[in-house]
C-alpha cells in the first residue's frame, strides 16, 4: 500500500486537473450550446504565457499566474463569446469548423512564436513531501488536488444555488425568457465563457510542470478532459469533475500495471478517449444523440462561380488539360503538384462525408495512415505488384471506416465529431507503434512503380493523375446516382428519408466505407511519393487541418477538394514560405472566417443578440416601465 499510495495521489492530482478543465468546458457548453474544441489550446497558451512572464520577464510566479488566470483567461473568454455569438445559429458543421479553426489559430500562433520543440518547465510549487499512511506524497500534488476541489466545488455551488446559475442553465433553451427575469442573457453567456477560459488557463499552468512545454502535448492532455465531460453528460459539473478524477486514477493505474506490456502500451493514455466513445455510444440520451443532423453547408462561392461561367463538363475538360501539361512547365516543383493530386483524393474522401452526406469526421488521417502502412506491408514487405498494393491499401481501410460508422448510426453533429475525434486518437495511440502499422521506430519504407519509367517524378505524376481522375469520376457518378440523392437527403432530412422506407443506418455505413477507401488509396499514394511513411504525417492535428482546409475550399465536392488541395500543397511554394511555415495559423483563421460567413443564420444571430440586449434594457428602465403602464392616450 505504501508503494501504491504515491501513484494514486499522482493520479488524483492529474485527474483533478482533467476534471477542472472539463468543468470549464461543460460550463461554456451549458451557457452557449457551443462545444469548444479549442479548450485545450487555451490551456497550452496560458502555460506558455506563464513561462514567458516568469522565466523570461522575471515576474514572480504568483503574479504571473494571476495575469494568466485573472486577466488573460477572461479576455480570451470575451473574445470566444463574441465568436460563439456569431455561430450560435449556424448548422452543426459550421460550429465545429469554427472551434477547430480557433484551435489551429492558437496552436499555430504558439508554434510560430516559440517553435514546435518541447521546453523544460521549472516547477514553481513546493517540492517537499508529506508522510501519509506510511508513504511519502508530494506537497505540490496535494496543493493541486486542494485547488481543483475548492475551485470546482465553489463553482458548482454558485451555479446550483444562485440566480445567475439558474440563468446559465436556462439561457441556451430560451434566452428571451431569461431576459424577462431581468437578467441580460448576453452578460450571462459572457461570464460563463470568461470562467471557462480561466479554468482552462489554470489547468494548463498546473499541467506544465509535470509534462513540459509542448503545444501539441499540452493540447492533447487537456483534450483528455473530453472524456470527463462525457461522463458528466455535458451538463453536470460535479459529475464532470468526478469523471476527470476517476480517469486520472485509472490512467496511472493502467500505466503502472499495463504500461510494460507492449501491445497495451498505448492503453493508459487512451483511456479518456475510450470512455468518451463508450459514453457517447452507450448512454446516448436525447441530449447526446442530437436531432439536428443538418451538418451540410451551402455550396461555396468557388463552386457557384465555376458553374455560372461555363458548364461543368467544360470546366473539367479545361482543368484536365491543364493538369496534363503541368509536368512540362513547373520544373522542380513537380513533386508538390503530385502531392496536391494526392491531397485532392484525400479531400474528395472527406467531402463526400461532410458536403454530400452531412456526416462530420475528425479521424480522416487515421484512414490515410492505415492505407499508407498497409501499402508498405504488402508492397515492400510481401512484394505484391504496385497496383495491387494500392488497391489493397484502400480495401483494408474499409473495415476501419465501417467501425467508425458505428457511432454515426446513433450520433450526429457535434457528438459524431467528438466520437470520430476520439476514435482517431485511439488509433494513433493504440496502433501506430505496433507491428500492424508503423512499428516501434515509427517509419516504414515504400516503393514506387518500377516499370515503364513510372518511378520517375514525371512518370509518377501521371500515375497519380490517373488515380485522381478515377476517384473524381467515381465521386461524380456517386453524386448523380440514386445513392447520391439519398445521401443528400440524409444530410437534409434523415427522418423524412426513414419514412420513405430507406435504411438510414446502411447509408451512413456505406458512405463511411467509401470515404475510408478513398483515404486509404490516398495514403498509399502519398507513401509511394515520398518513399517512406512516418507517424508525424498523420498526427491528431492533421485531421483537423484537413477539415479546416476543406471549409476554406467551399461546400461542393470536386471543386472544393481541388481548391483545398492546391492551397495546402502547392500554394505555399509560391508565397515565400508564409503558408508553409504557418499552415495551422493561416488555415485555422481562414476556416474560422469561412464558418462565420458561410451561413445566414450565423449573421442573423448577431441581430437577435442585439435585440435581446435592447429588450432587456427596456424592461430594466423605470421610465419606460412607467410609460408602458399608462393607458393609451393618457399623459404620464
Amino acid at each position: 500500500m505504501s508503494d501504491l499510495l504515491p501513484v494514486l495521489v499522482f493520479g488524483l492530482a492529474t485527474g483533478s486537473i482533467y476534471g477542472m478543465a472539463a468543468t470549464g468546458l461543460v460550463l461554456t457548453y451549458k451557457a452557449s450550446g457551443i462545444f469548444n474544441f479549442a479548450h485545450g489550446t487555451l490551456a497550452a497558451g496560458a502555460a506558455y504565457l506563464f513561462w514567458e512572464l516568469r522565466d523570461r520577464r522575471g515576474v514572480p510566479w504568483p503574479a504571473a499566474a494571476a495575469v494568466c488566470i485573472v486577466v488573460a483567461g477572461p479576455l480570451a473568454g470575451i473574445a470566444l463569446e463574441a465568436v460563439s455569438r456569431r455561430i450560435s445559429r449556424a448548422v452543426p458543421a459550421a460550429r465545429i469548423v469554427a472551434t477547430v479553426g480557433l484551435l489551429l489559430v492558437v496552436q499555430g500562433t504558439i508554434t510560430a512564436v516559440y517553435g514546435p520543440g518541447t521546453r523544460f518547465f521549472h516547477p514553481y510549487l513546493p517540492s517537499g513531501t508529506l508522510s501519509v499512511a506510511g508513504a511519502r506524497v508530494g506537497v505540490d500534488q496535494v496543493i493541486i488536488v486542494a485547488v481543483a476541489v475548492a475551485s470546482c466545488t465553489g463553482l458548482s455551488l454558485f451555479f446550483a444555488r444562485s440566480r445567475l446559475g439558474a440563468a446559465v442553465r436556462a439561457v441556451v433553451e430560451d434566452p428571451a425568457l431569461v431576459s424577462l427575469t431581468g437578467t441580460n442573457p448576453v452578460v450571462v453567456r459572457r461570464l460563463a465563457w470568461m470562467l471557462g477560459a480561466s479554468f482552462a488557463a489554470l489547468s494548463g499552468i498546473l499541467l506544465a510542470p509535470s509534462f513540459g512545454l509542448d503545444p501539441v502535448l499540452l493540447t492533447l492532455l487537456v483534450v483528455q478532459a473530453f472524456g470527463a465531460a462525457a461522463v458528466g453528460r455535458l451538463w453536470s459539473l460535479p459529475l464532470t469533475f468526478a469523471g476527470g478524477v476517476l480517469l486520472g486514477v485509472l490512467e496511472v493505474l493502467a500505466t503502472r500495471y499495463l504500461g510494460q506490456v507492449r501491445p497495451l502500451a498505448g492503453l493508459p493514455s487512451s483511456l479518456p478517449f475510450l470512455v468518451l466513445v463508450a459514453v457517447l455510444l452507450i448512454t446516448a440520451p436525447a441530449r447526446l444523440t442530437g436531432t439536428d443532423s443538418g451538418a451540410r453547408r451551402p455550396a461555396g462561392p468557388v463552386g457557384r462561380r465555376l458553374t455560372g461561367v461555363a458548364p461543368r463538363w467544360l470546366v473539367g475538360l479545361a482543368g484536365g488539360a491543364a493538369l496534363v501539361g503541368v509536368p512540362f512547365v513547373v520544373g522542380a516543383r513537380l513533386p508538390l503538384y503530385t502531392n496536391g493530386l494526392v491531397l485532392f483524393i484525400t479531400f474528395l474522401s472527406l467531402a463526400v462525408l461532410v458536403n454530400l452526406s452531412g456526416q462530420v469526421s475528425l479521424c480522416q488521417a487515421a484512414f490515410a495512415a492505415v492505407g499508407a502502412t498497409t501499402f508498405s506491408h504488402v508492397a515492400e514487405g510481401a512484394g505484391l505488384p504496385w497496383p495491387v498494393a494500392v488497391l489493397a491499401a484502400g480495401l483494408v481501410a474499409i473495415p476501419l471506416g465501417a467501425a467508425v460508422a458505428v457511432p454515426a448510426v446513433r450520433l450526429s453533429g457535434l457528438y459524431l465529431a467528438l466520437a470520430t475525434f476520439g476514435f482517431g486518437i485511439l488509433v494513433e495511440r493504440m496502433l501506430f507503434h505496433t507491428g500492424f502499422m508503423f512499428g516501434a521506430f515509427g517509419t516504414r519504407l515504400t516503393p514506387r512503380p518500377a516499370s515503364f519509367g513510372l518511378g520517375s517524378d514525371r512518370g509518377f505524376y501521371f500515375v497519380v493523375l490517373i488515380c485522381a481522375a478515377l476517384a473524381c469520376a467515381a465521386v461524380v457518378a456517386l453524386r448523380r446516382s440514386r445513392a447520391g440523392r439519398l445521401l443528400r437527403c440524409l444530410a437534409d432530412a434523415p427522418t423524412a428519408l426513414e419514412t420513405l422506407g430507406t435504411n438510414v443506418q446502411v447509408s451512413r455505413v456505406l458512405i463511411f466505407c467509401i470515404s475510408a477507401f478513398l483515404a486509404g488509396v490516398a495514403g498509399a499514394l502519398a507513401a509511394s511519393l515520398h518513399g517512406s511513411v512516418t507517424t508525424v504525417a498523420y498526427g491528431p492535428l492533421t485531421s483537423l487541418l484537413w477539415v479546416a482546409a476543406l471549409a476554406v475550399g467551399g461546400g461542393g465536392l470536386v471543386g472544393t477538394a481541388f481548391v483545398a488541395a492546391f492551397a495546402l500543397a502547392v500554394l505555399p511554394s509560391y508565397t515565400g514560405g508564409i503558408l508553409g511555415d504557418h499552415q495551422l495559423l493561416v488555415f485555422g483563421a481562414a476556416a474560422l472566417l469561412a464558418a462565420i460567413a458561410s451561413t445566414r443564420p450565423a449573421r442573423a444571430g448577431r441581430w437577435d443578440r442585439l435585440a435581446e440586449s435592447a429588450a432587456w434594457r427596456r424592461r430594466r428602465s423605470p421610465v419606460r416601465s412607467r410609460r408602458s403602464a399608462q393607458p393609451a392616450g393618457v399623459a404620464p
